[in-house]
């Protein structure tokens, strides 16, 4: 058989199968990624779309054109129209199409027309096919409710996860275009209202489209739009001293210089990338961005989101996987709790890295993550089955441990660690997965010292997460047999893993840790309230209320360093890192002068230079909290006096090295401001 023969078979089969009434896993089988030929592109997509039966909806048009904002509605078609090549009476008749089926889409489904939501760019290439009318507006329909995801607004969900996607498989690239407060928003947002038929030529949506339909999976659009960013990388990262609007505009034309030809290796890598993906996250978003059930999406959920989340039962399942089983994603397991809860139970597969350690030992820390990444490597090596490219933290599911289990997740980041994780739930999570079976499941499981067990062990537990409902059995099973045959192949790794990890001595300090006992005011100071006190940080929820500068466009004043901490008034200052709540950590300045705490975080790459972050009037801060265990973690709230209560509407928190010095100076302060004021 020649070539030529070769090459027209799957023709003949992909027309018999049409005919036969096939699926679209059926059409992808046979066309092995080749592009659709003309004539049998409608059919093609009418079986991929599901729309054979839909029958003409159109019918039902009583051809009245009468929309809140119709002629907005017809001004942007004939816009778009002008842009054509077509000739003028074909012009008449897209123009004519166009604004039947949006007005008649809007009329049926209730929906407002509102201009670049990328309806009209979504049509032209459904027009071309050239079916009959009804047809196409089905196809529109369809294309809008499975593929178009929810939510692609200003500071969409959508964007969001696109941008939890692109940290997962390019850190530094992530990192790059925060520290330039670029969100996807702002270059990729015509990208998914019209699924790139608004940037790219016909020809290369048709055959993008051929090839994304045949999947039938709605959730691969992120995969293409991840990969036109990945590959203008090494652009955008020389790009590092242009402004930002020169970097957006680089990044939204990007699409425009894909040519068909192009568009099989485009999918190929897209595929790549969804298959080194969590499978359990494509899944949860896909919920969240293609539901019909008109349920409002808390955007916080995945903006204020360290890093991508995994569900527990992916984590398990894939942890009795082969490591040579190139389509699973392959975790190593970090196990960042408190070294008491570790001991009283946990994967057999899990490494240890102690959150604590971070504040507690920073050079026992960054020893403890190079033995760690050793490990690794020797656990790839040797094929064991804690063996996995990719890290997944687990932290105790728990408030106050996991604020740390954020700082060291948070460190991985900023050093452009490639595939980072955490375990959604944390080790509730893995306990409740495990119900009655735990037993025989977890290493060193202590029901008395567990905490999940025994949550009266600690008063500030939470309660554990609900599970959903899924067969656990076999993973069940086969991790209930790997818990006993990981014993031999993980010491021999954990041996190694000795050498490199060393736990600080364990000391208890059972007392209240203050800044100086003389410090406190026993009683109301000259009739004044009692709104400021020094003690150990209870477990108020802390939240950033103060927006996070880097993702604000917000124009904020900046200071030259050294010549605002010798401007007049200035107290003293203190270098220390500002503590979001997700764990990120940004070099700063507590400044305090006369009358105010000021707050300076530095600029990334201009050395010497900050902004100004907030300025709070020292008459405002009425608690300052620090942890027994990490003195050096301090938390300023702010508040008014409530009756006998405290109002408390914001804090900070700081990772100051002199602690004790910086917040007896910011008491004695207030103290001094209290007097000038009764005096």
């Amino acid at each position: 058989m020649t070539l030529e023969e070769d090459d027209s078979t799957w023709l003949i089969e992909l027309e018999s199968a049409l005919l036969d009434g096939c699926t679209p896993c059926e059409i992808n089988l046979i066309t092995k990624g080749k592009r659709i030929p003309e004539n049998l592109r409608p059919d093609v997509w009418l079986v991929c779309l599901n729309c054979q039966e839909m029958g003409n909806q159109l019918l039902l048009f009583d051809e009245v054109f009468d929309l809140p904002n119709q002629n907005d509605l017809r001004d942007d078609v004939k816009k778009f129209v002008q842009k054509l090549d077509n000739d003028d009476d074909e012009k008449l008749s897209v123009i004519s199409d166009i604004e039947s089926i949006i007005t008649f889409y809007c009329k049926s489904k209730s929906h407002s027309y509102a201009s670049n939501n990328g309806w009209i760019e979504i049509l032209f290439p459904l027009l071309s096919l050239k079916l009959p009318r009804g047809d196409t507006y089905n196809l529109f329909e369809k294309v809008i409710k499975l593929y178009i995801p929810n939510g692609c607004v200003s500071n969409g969900v959508p964007f969001h996860i696109l941008r939890l996607i692109i940290q997962y498989h390019d850190p530094e690239l992530c990192s790059f275009l925060d520290t330039k407060r670029i969100t996807p928003e702002q270059y990729c947002m015509p990208w998914l209202r019209s699924l790139f038929s608004g940037t790219c030529s016909l020809e290369v949506v048709l055959f993008m489209w051929d090839l994304y339909f045949q999947r039938s999976d709605p959730f691969f659009i992120f995969f293409l739009c991840l990969i036109m960013i990945i590959n203008a990388r090494e652009q955008l990262l020389q790009m590092k001293n242009e402004d930002k609007s020169t970097i957006i505009k680089v990044l939204s034309s990007m699409p425009r210089d894909l040519e068909a030809n192009d568009i099989s290796d485009f999918c190929s890598l897209a595929h790549y990338y969804s298959l080194k993906t969590p499978v359990s996250f494509r899944e949860d978003v896909i919920d969240v961005l293609y539901s019909n059930s008109g349920v409002e999406i808390n955007s916080k959920l995945y903006s204020q989101a360290l890093c991508l989340p995994v569900a527990v039962h992916e984590l398990i399942e894939t942890a009795t996987v082969d490591v040579a089983d190139a389509d699973t994603v392959k975790f190593f397991l970090v196990d960042c709790r408190p070294a008491e809860q570790y001991n009283a139970g946990h994967l057999s597969t899990a490494f240890h890295l102690d959150c604590n350690l971070m504040l507690q030992e920073p050079n026992s820390f960054n020893t403890a993550v190079q033995g760690l990444l050793n490990a690794q490597q020797q656990a790839l090596a040797a094929g064991s089955l804690a063996a996995g490219e990719h890290l997944c933290f687990v932290s105790s599911g728990r408030t106050e441990e996991d604020s740390y289990a954020h700082m060291v997740v948070a460190s991985f980041l900023k050093k452009n660690t490639k595939h980072v994780s955490m375990l959604d739930g944390g080790f509730v999570a893995i306990h409740d997965y495990f119900g009655p079976h735990m037993t025989d499941c977890l290493e060193d499981h202590n029901t008395t010292m567990c905490l999940v067990c025994a949550p009266n062990n600690n008063n500030n537990a939470n309660k554990p997460a609900e599970n959903r409902p899924r067969d656990n059995a076999p993973a069940i099973q086969l991790f209930s047999k790997l818990s006993s045959a990981m014993k031999a192949k993980s010491q021999e790794v954990k041996g190694k893993l000795i050498e490199y990890i060393v736990n600080p001595t364990s000391q208890s300090n059972n007392g209240d840790w203050h800044v100086s006992a003389n410090d406190r005011k026993e009683q109301r100071y000259r009739n004044v309230p009692p709104v400021f006190s020094i003690n150990d940080e209870d477990e108020d929820s802390y939240s950033d209320n103060r927006r996070d500068v880097s993702n604000s466009d917000t124009l904020d004043e900046m200071v030259d360093i050294k010549n605002f901490l010798q401007g007049p008034n200035i107290v003293n200052n203190f270098t220390c890192q500002e503590v979001l709540s997700n764990g990120y950590m940004f070099d700063s300045h507590l400044v305090v002068t006369e009358t105010h705490l000021i707050i300076l975080r530095e600029i990334p790459n201009k050395k010497g230079v900050a902004k100004i972050l907030s300025r709070r009037p020292l008459s405002t801060i009425v608690k300052i909290t620090a942890k027994k265990r990490h003195p050096e973690l301090i938390t300023f709230k702010y508040g008014v006096p409530d009756g006998d209560n405290l109002l408390i509407k914001d804090m900070d928190r700081f990772l100051i090295p002199n602690a004790a010095v910086a917040t007896k100076i910011v008491s004695n302060q207030i103290v001094s401001q209290l007097d000038n004021k009764l005096q």
